[in-house]
């Protein structure tokens, strides 16, 4: 039963969206998943070296 509803759920969204519209909500996905990690690298980085030239 749950693998029928499984490919019905596939079926439809196969017929409703294109393919373009979904490898494109991949991509803008994965561009602000990017971007979120990189100002957090950054963040850390700064944060370190500002720690790391403290002499007290």
């Amino acid at each position: 039963m749950n693998r029928i509803l499984s490919l019905s759920i596939i079926a439809f969204l196969s017929i409703t969206l294109s393919s373009c519209e979904i490898v494109g909500g991949i991509f803008k996905a994965g561009v602000w998943t990017g971007l979120i990690l990189v100002a957090l690298v950054l963040g850390l980085i700064i944060f370190l070296f500002s720690r790391g030239g403290r002499k007290d």
